[in-house]
């Protein structure tokens, strides 16, 4: 018990401290930005993002891993805070903490392994687009001293790991934070700050239950979009921890985290905050700043309380030039350049899939229509894939006038069609064997098959048998078969 806790907590401290203060500092104009998307008052996006994070080191199956309030999530709470205000959207909250603990008492996180790799990359490669889209709006119609910034902030970034000692002690985006920072008090440039993004709140958020009306409309108005901020949030949290998973090249338990991300969105919503979830810029940070436990994750939450309520007249002062470079550096980090790289080696489906993933994604905006895309394409594909290697020889015995089918590979919805166009019906034969032995039947469609072949030579006259179904397919066969029943031919063409 001891030897765990201090695994999850304690292992790394001053590595998780200096990165989770780099994260809140990033955390705090992102809350602020998501929360005008969502159209409801900053604090409510600040607050969720303290909690969420605070509740989720703690129940999360992700150690190290990054959740606030995203701008994934707030896109889907637009119209609900429109149309309804923002009581709804915190019972919103509420529902969707809950649909999201019954999907991991579900074990729906292991549905993550339909996600192949050419769609995780998609994802990465999208996300990372989207990231420094989202920066910008803060490099448009600005003076040159942003641009000189920005680029010094680039510079500290990327030189000043090569300082020897401190360049390892110290986070660099850290150093680039409190350095611009300084610069721009002492020299009193006029540039944006964080000030700038929206007024802080000033008061510990207090406990709460949304003041809506506890019946079955309220459910019907606030179901579809629970629904809709449940699915999405569970996607980009399943994905930001294969993303972390293969950073520090160690696992995470998704099913877990399914339940924790839905205590902390229960949490952020009776504290008046939005519902949010995994963010993969905050947890690359996270961990390219040397942050690995729990308590790198608690550490951001909580030291964004403290920089909101008692920092704020330094918080408000970061020129916001120094958090656009930490975000360039994490679109470039986050993009997946090998994938560029090994275009010409990849098969070309694998590429398709990657592709379009990325261009829905970005298109939309919405992590979900694109990882959706790009697992249904990638099925595609390997069902096709699959329905070639499916191959029908056959031999023929003149003493006993029999031809004799042998079926090799995997017969599905995929492959039937040309299972079923394999077969010479019009040959003239008294005896037809199918021997399946090195075949195997998985559906409802390839049963189906092999009744329509078994019905056809019937049909000519000819005795067929089928020998050799394995177990499995014998099952299936046995099950929704008709060709071995009475009545083979009119119960064919009933189906």
């Amino acid at each position: 018990m001891l030897s765990s806790i201090r695994n999850n907590w304690f292992s790394n401290v001053r590595g998780d401290l200096l990165a989770g203060i780099v994260v809140a500092l990033a955390l705090v104009p992102e809350a602020i930005a998501f929360s005008i998307i969502a159209g409801v008052d900053p604090k409510v996006g600040l607050y969720a993002s303290f909690c969420i994070a605070v509740v989720i080191a703690f129940v999360g199956g992700r150690p190290g891993m990054i959740s606030a309030a995203t701008g994934a999530m707030a896109l889907l709470m637009v119209t609900l805070v429109k149309e309804h205000g923002l009581e709804y959207l915190l019972a919103a909250t509420l529902l969707t903490g809950v649909l999201q603990i019954g999907a991991g008492y579900l074990k729906l996180g292991a549905l993550m392994r339909f996600v192949s790799r050419s769609v995780v990359t998609g994802f990465v490669n999208a996300l990372a687009i989207l990231i420094f889209m989202a920066q910008l709006p803060e490099l448009t119609n600005v003076t040159w001293h942003v641009y000189a910034m920005t680029a010094a902030g680039l510079g500290i970034i990327y030189l000043f790991p090569l300082v020897p000692v401190i360049g390892k002690i110290l986070p660099s985006p850290l150093v680039c934070i409190i350095s611009l920072t300084a610069v721009a008090m002492i020299l009193g440039l006029d540039i944006r700050t964080v000030g700038d993004m929206g007024e802080l709140p000033d008061t510990l958020p207090v406990f709460l239950w949304p003041d809506v009306p506890l019946n079955l409309e309220t459910l019907m108005i606030i179901l579809p979009y629970s629904l809709g901020l449940a699915v999405v949030g569970l996607l980009e949290s399943m994905m930001t921890a294969t993303i972390v998973d293969d950073l520090t090249d160690t696992t995470s338990d998704r099913n877990r985290e399914c339940k924790g991300q839905g205590v902390a969105n229960i949490g952020a919503g009776l504290l008046g905050g939005m519902a949010g979830c995994a963010m993969i810029g905050q947890s690359i940070i996270n961990i390219k700043s040397g942050g690995r436990t729990r308590l790198s994750t608690f550490t951001a939450g909580a030291f964004l309380l403290v920089l909101v309520l008692v920092l704020d007249q330094w918080l408000v002062q970061i020129p916001m030039a120094a958090l656009v470079a930490v975000m360039i550096m994490v679109s470039i980090g986050t993009f997946s350049w090998d994938s560029l790289r090994n275009l010409r080696q990849h098969p070309l489906s694998t590429n398709i899939v990657m592709v379009v993933t990325v261009i829905v994604v970005v298109a939309t905006h919405n992590l979900a229509f694109g990882v959706l895309a790009g697992v249904l394409l990638a099925s595609l594909f390997f069902a096709n894939k699959v329905g070639h290697y499916m191959l029908v020889t056959s031999e023929y015995d003149d003493e006993s006038d029999t031809r004799r089918y042998n079926v090799v590979g995997q017969v599905f919805f995929s492959s039937s069609e040309k299972f079923v166009e394999s077969f010479d019906f019009k040959e003239a034969v008294d005896n037809v064997v199918i021997d399946l032995n090195r075949a195997h039947f998985w559906d409802i469609t390839a049963v189906a098959a092999l009744d329509k072949v078994v019905v056809k030579f019937r049909r000519e006259g000819a005795d067929v048998e089928v020998v050799g179904l394995n177990e499995a397919s014998a099952t299936i066969v046995d099950r929704f078969g008709v060709h071995d029943k009475p009545d083979a031919v009119d119960q064919l063409m009933a189906h």
